[in-house]
């Protein structure tokens, strides 16, 4: 197949979990033997074409116009993207299968979709509703009502976890036969000791100290305001350093968070991490620890499991998917400092059971998640869409629901 991805973000331009999925899978289908190209967002000096393990990556910059907020910032990237599309398409030809990864490339998918009269597949990472539990303001309100139009628009609907699952079918009424369950993966490989090389551990932690390692986004909803709360207990115990990577709106309030706890000292805000210090602290962390309050997968905790380090994590969302509790890991509850408190220092203290979870999160990692596994999965959901559109539009299968309420409309 030849296959048009539309995202928002790709590597090196990272911002959360939807770069490194976008990045794994296409990389996985080029390997299967489809034809996959990629238009997100340029900048910083990136080529504005170029090939990545045989995926062909098209990078834009939105129009040099001022935009009153956001939305309109949005619009005009998505007008960026269209016109590069018709481009690349000109070049090498009519695309099978047009794949949108989220509501911030919503408008390009709908429009493309609709001009060339292809298959619209999208993945929905998350949702607004989600992330802020509840819709408390216009632009969260129009930020939900894209990601509706995004699910209605597409032919199947792609999401990470069961629990995406339940959401969009609670929260959009997406009819379950138009979902697909398809997780998120690693690459193991990436997380190897060799990945490391050049990691002073020293940077971060003293020979006698612990590590507890948080990696992610700085946001409410990642919940690493429980972990700060959830320290002081944890330092009574044992001699240990809470490591912060990761950027976002709330790293002034969880520094402040921490010095009120009398904790500043024991807590380093390392910054954005990734490549070798990334790999080097989550293999040399005595424990990750990743306490979300809404987490729609948690692709974070699969690379813990992959570098063969300790898991504990909030028993929510994707996450508790993942984790099965003293098995590959630990599970605290929600929002809940103490519990997660307990699950720190039992991660800490019992080597028997770090081996035993270690060794068992790697192997699933390999078995279940790994990229090759999720494209073939993809490629089924693709290949379904295209078995219904060779059946005369007449002969398709009709949604029970859809007909009842065209009568209801006649009538």
């Amino acid at each position: 197949m030849r296959i048009l991805m539309l995202s928002w973000e790709y590597p090196p331009n990272v911002v959360g979990g939807l770069a490194p999925h976008v990045h794994g899978l296409a990389g996985a289908l080029v390997k299967q033997g489809h034809q996959v190209h990629v238009i997100t967002q340029g900048g910083d000096g990136l080529p504005s074409d170029e090939r990545d393990r045989g995926v062909h990556v098209h990078r834009i910059q939105p129009y040099s116009l001022w935009s009153l907020d956001f939305a309109g910032h949005i619009h005009h990237l998505n007008f960026a993207f269209m016109e590069k599309a018709q481009k690349v398409a000109s070049e090498v030809g009519d695309f099978d299968i047009i794949h949108a990864h989220d509501w911030l490339v919503a408008y390009a998918g709908r429009a493309l979709k609709h001009g060339w009269k292809k298959p619209l597949i999208a993945t929905i990472h998350a949702t607004e509703w989600g992330r802020h539990n509840g819709l408390h303001n216009d632009l969260q309100r129009y930020i939900s009502q894209v990601e509706w139009w995004l699910g209605y628009e597409a032919w199947r609907v792609i999401v990470c976890s069961q629990h995406m699952e339940r959401e969009l079918s609670r929260i959009f009424q997406i009819p379950g036969d138009k979902m697909a369950v398809i997780p998120n993966g690693v690459h193991p490989d990436d997380f190897s000791a060799e990945k490391a090389q050049g990691f002073e551990r020293s940077h971060y932690a003293t020979d006698h100290e612990r590590i507890i390692l948080y990696v992610g986004r700085l946001v409410w909803e990642k919940g690493v305001q429980v972990l700060i709360d959830a320290m002081p207990e944890v330092l009574r115990h044992y001699d240990a350093k809470l490591v912060i990577g990761g950027t976002g709106t709330q790293m002034n309030y969880l520094k402040h968070l921490a010095e009120r706890r009398g904790i500043s000292h024991k807590v380093h805000f390392a910054g954005y991490i990734q490549g070798s210090t990334k790999v080097g602290l989550l293999r040399g962390a005595d424990v990750a620890v990743f306490p979300s309050l809404y987490e729609p997968f948690g692709i974070v905790a699969l690379e813990a499991m992959a570098a063969e380090t300790p898991c504990v994590v909030s028993e929510t969302g994707g996450l508790t998917e993942i984790v099965k509790h003293r098995h590959n890991g630990l599970k605290a509850y929600p929002n809940n400092p103490g519990s997660l408190a307990e699950q720190i220092k039992t991660a800490l203290g019992d080597e028997l059971l770090g081996k035993s979870m270690t060794k068992t999160g790697a192997r699933e990692v390999r078995e279940i998640y790994s990229w090759d596994a999720i494209a073939a999965r993809t490629v089924d959901v693709y290949n379904s869409v295209e078995t219904v559109r060779a059946v005369p539009e007449r002969r398709r299968p009709v949604n029970r629901l859809a007909e009842l309420l065209q009568v209801a409309v006649r009538h």
